[in-house]
Parts: structure tokens; C-alpha cells; sequence
């Protein structure tokens, strides 16, 4: 039987000023087909999604959807067609309740003017029945979960009739139990003969949800292949066009390296209790759990962002006082947070200004701030993490995700460090910029710094940690040497 392709793109070219984004794209996904579509940041993902959607038009090329042939469209068309685009905030209402949300879309289309919660009912629990979503359809949608919201944004596009669900990067703020449940509805939709075009850089995700890959790199089409043709190393080579070494398994820390931290008895009242372990001297250690596990309030805490109610942390054998981030830094705790964009990064500054502000104080001469001073550092910290810019001046949103990650490490880095923590070191960075971040904490490990690596990718874990503590309901649920266990074993101990 003849494969029947919903949507087909034939040499898509799309520029923007002097910048050729697509280079003659070519792209299909079939009827009921679960579809990756993988590529590192400014590969052209975002502006192939945006022609789909209608929201970019094309420079040439055409279209072909369900049968018709579009050489533009417009967003009202593409919906028409049954192309309905999540993006990464789900483009929700946060203000209206879950059945508000979902029925909006009819509401709209059919041009009512009055406000009927018996019809908004109605549509939301047959769309919410369709993928197996219970939630409470009064429940104000800023209050959910990210999952759920997620749903929500699903079941809207189902009351638009969809055909094919665009997911943009959607993962990237579930936990691993959240992402089980969403690959289910995924199933289920596949089921009902919608395609779905998944968009991601997460390897292991690809693999497991899709049935064919399109990788794309630099705006043009490198492949596209069923998923039982690649292997990872083959997958990551099509992707970044780079070979990369095998890193090797990390071993135990001898104890004699001598321990760096020391947490005893640590409790925080609706947070985590009993909390104690050791940090070595050129250790890496993992610390994952689902989220509300308690990981990210106790590494807070060691940071200074949150008070423990009782119990005692030791730095390098003396026993410390951490009353606020001021008192972490200075006894050379340093912090990397889990959303770079909110928390760790100055967009509208410059490059420099942002590796360099963590060290102000230290490269001051007579009074006055010694601006060639902070050159030479800044200079010297790009070079050492290939942090890839044209200029030191140019603003830091300017950069790719893994080059923004880069220099929120580097600016930690410039620091006299004892300790460094990680939060979700590679969230929202591609393979290429992993590969790299991965080898400075690695390198960094080697040279002495211990290393704390809070996640819950587990090939995170596993190939980057030498021991893993497993956080569940505020507590240490378990501890395991790296080397002793495997992947499915060590999700195991986190989702059972």
C-alpha cells in the first residue's frame, strides 16, 4: 500500500536580510506518523515550523498539504489544514480554567458571543477523554503543572480538528515520569491517524517516540531515515557533522582525596529531613529524584537561598555558617542554576559584563574598575571554553543556548571555587554544546574542583557522575557507585 503523506515541503528557502535560514529544505511526514524533526540551535528547526504554521512565508518553494499545493500560506489556512503548532509555553491562557482553554478555539471559529460553561464543558471532555486527561476542568490553568498544561494545549488543538501536532521541544521542562505520560498520548494520538512532528535535540527521546528522523544542520537537510538505520554515535556525527570521542566510565573517588564538603543532619521543614553525605576532592556526584523529591531545595539551601532549620555543613573540615548566597560565595560555593534565562544570565549586557560580574570586586586598581584587567580575563575564559562570538561586546542573548551556558560557567569559574554545583548543566543545550560541557566538568573533576550535578537525564547521570544519591520525599533514598549500575536499573530506583 502507497504511503499517504499529510504534509510534504519541496526546496524551501527562506532568508532574512543577508542570513539564508533554509537552503532548499525538503521535508514530508505521513498520515499518522510520529515524525522527528532534530538539529542544533540555528540549524533552522524554528524557522521550518513557522513556514509550516504560516507564520513565516517562504522566499520559494512550495507546500503540499493533504493533497493541495501552497506555495505561501497564511496561520488562518495552515489551521484550516489541520496544522496546529505547541510551542515551548504552550501559548495558554493562564488566567482562564482548563475547560475555558481547551474550548476557546470553537468559541472563536463559530463567532459566539455568550459565555456558556454547559458548551465549554462538553468540548473539553470529549477532547480530554480522546488522550485519556483527567484534571479538574475548573481549575485555573496557571495553577497546573507543566505537564498538564501541556495537555491542555493538546486537547485545544484537537478541538481544532488537528491533523498534525507540532511539538516544539516539548520535554524540555518534564521530569522523566512526566515524559512517559506525554509519549502515551503521543501513541494514542498516532492511533487516531494524526501525525505528530516532534521537534527535539534529546537522542534518547528520538529514539524511543519516533519512527523516522529528518536532521537538519546549517538550513539544509542532512538526512532522513527510519530510526532502526542509526545507532548514537552515527545520529550525533549527522548532527553536529563532529565525531566524538567516548568518554570513559568514572570510577569511585578514593577517599583519600580527602573530603571538600560535609552535610550532617540537614533538615528544612516541608522540604528535606536527615539529610548527610560527602563530597571528595575531585568527586562528581549526581543527585536526582523526581521533581519534589527535595534536590533542588537542599542544593538551595547549601547555596545560601534557603535556611535549614538544623544541622551542620562543613567546608574542607571547618564547619560554616551559610545564611545567604553572600556567605556561599565567599566560603567558594559556586551555583549553577536551572534556567539560565530567568535566573543566571543579564540579557541586554554584554558578554563581558557577564562572565566578569561575579569578579568585579577583585579587579579594581586605585578605586576605579581595571577595564584591561577584565579584558584579558574575559579573553582568557572564551578561549579556555570555546565560547564561540565574533565579540566580547556583543550581548549575551546574541548566543546559542550552550554558549549562554557556557559563560554563566565561566563567570563561576573565574572564581577561587571549593565547590561547584550544577543545576541541569545542559538543559536546553544541543549535542555539540553537551559534548563540551560535559568535558569542562569532567576536566574540572581531574583538577581537584568537586562537583555536585543535580538532573534527572539519567544518561546525564550515569556517564558524568562517579556516585549518585537518589532523593525521594525529602529524603536520600539510596546511594550508588556509577560504575555498579545501569540505566534502567538506576530509573528504576527513581520512579519506583
Amino acid at each position: 500500500m502507497e504511503d499517504k503523506y499529510f504534509l510534504q515541503l519541496k526546496n524551501i528557502k527562506k532568508s532574512f536580510g543577508g542570513v539564508r535560514a533554509l537552503k532548499g529544505v525538503n521535508f514530508d511526514i505521513k498520515q499518522g506518523e510520529i515524525h522527528s524533526l532534530v538539529g542544533e540551535n540555528g540549524s533552522g528547526k524554528s524557522t521550518m515550523i513557522k513556514i509550516i504554521s504560516g507564520f513565516y512565508i517562504a522566499d520559494s518553494g512550495k507546500m503540499i498539504i493533504n493533497g493541495k499545493e501552497y506555495t505561501k500560506i497564511s496561520p488562518h489556512y495552515s489551521t484550516l489544514e489541520g496544522i496546529q503548532v505547541i510551542y515551548q509555553d504552550f501559548s495558554n491562557f493562564p488566567n482562564l480554567n482548563v475547560m475555558e482553554n481547551i474550548a476557546i478555539a470553537n468559541e472563536l471559529a463559530n463567532n459566539y458571543k455568550l459565555v456558556n460553561n454547559k458548551r465549554y464543558r462538553k468540548i473539553a471532555l470529549e477532547a480530554m477523554q480522546r488522550i485519556d486527561f483527567k484534571v479538574d476542568l475548573t481549575e485555573t490553568v496557571g495553577n497546573l503543572s507543566v505537564a498538564d498544561r501541556q495537555l491542555v494545549a493538546i486537547c485545544r488543538a484537537l478541538v481544532k480538528n488537528a491533523k498534525l501536532i507540532v511539538m516544539d521541544e516539548p520535554t524540555s521542562a518534564l521530569s522523566k515520569k512526566d515524559v512517559k505520560s506525554l509519549f502515551k498520548v503521543i501513541k494514542e494520538l498516532q492511533k487516531q491517524d494524526i501525525s505528530v512532528l516532534f521537534v527535539s535535540h534529546k537522542i534518547d527521546e528520538v529514539f524511543e517516540i519516533s519512527e523516522r528522523v529528518t536532521i537538519i544542520r546549517n538550513g539544509e537537510n542532512v538526512i532522513t531515515e527510519n530510526l532502526s538505520k542509526f545507532d548514537t554515535d552515527k545520529f550525533s556525527y549527522y548532527m553536529t557533522g563532529r565525531e566524538f570521542k567516548k568518554q570513559e566510565t568514572l570510577s569511585k573517588i578514593n577517599n583519600d582525596n580527602g573530603k571538600a564538603l560535609e552535610v550532617r543532619d540537614l533538615n528544612l521543614r516541608n522540604g528535606y529531613y536527615d539529610i548527610s553525605f560527602d563530597l571528595n576532592r575531585g568527586e562528581i556526584l549526581g543527585v536526582t529524584g523526581l521533581l519534589g523529591s527535595g534536590r533542588n531545595i537542599l542544593m538551595e539551601s547549601i547555596f545560601g537561598y534557603r535556611k535549614p532549620d538544623t544541622g551542620e555543613i562543613y567546608i574542607e573540615g571547618k564547619k560554616v555558617k551559610i545564611n545567604s548566597v553572600y556567605d556561599a560565595l565567599s566560603l567558594g560555593i559556586g551555583y549553577l542554576a536551572d534556567d539560565r534565562l530567568t535566573k543566571s544570565l543579564f540579557h541586554s549586557q554584554s558578554i563581558r559584563i557577564n562572565i566578569a560580574v561575579a569578579s568585579l570586586d577583585i579587579l579594581i586598581n586605585f578605586g576605579l574598575l581595571d577595564e584591561a584587567a577584565i579584558n584579558k580575563m574575559v579573553n582568557q575564559l572564551v578561549k579556555k571554553f570555546n565560547i564561540v562570538t565574533s565579540d566580547i561586546y556583543n550581548p549575551v542573548e546574541t548566543l546559542s543556548g550552550g554558549n549562554q551556558q557556557k559563560v554563566v560557567l565561566s563567570r563561576l569559574l573565574a572564581l577561587n571555587l571549593k565547590v561547584l554545583i550544577l543545576n541541569g548543566p545542559t538543559i536546553g543545550v544541543d549535542i555539540g554544546a553537551k559534548y563540551d560541557i560535559y568535558q569542562i566538568i569532567r576536566d574540572l573533576a581531574k583538577s581537584g574542583l568537586p562537583i555536585i550535578i543535580i538532573s534527572d537525564d539519567i544518561p546525564e547521570i550515569i556517564n558524568n557522575t562517579n556516585r549518585i544519591l537518589i532523593m525521594r520525599e525529602g529524603q536520600i533514598y539510596s546511594e550508588v557507585q556509577t560504575s555498579d549500575i545501569s540505566s534502567t536499573k538506576l530509573e528504576s530506583l527513581i520512579m519506583d
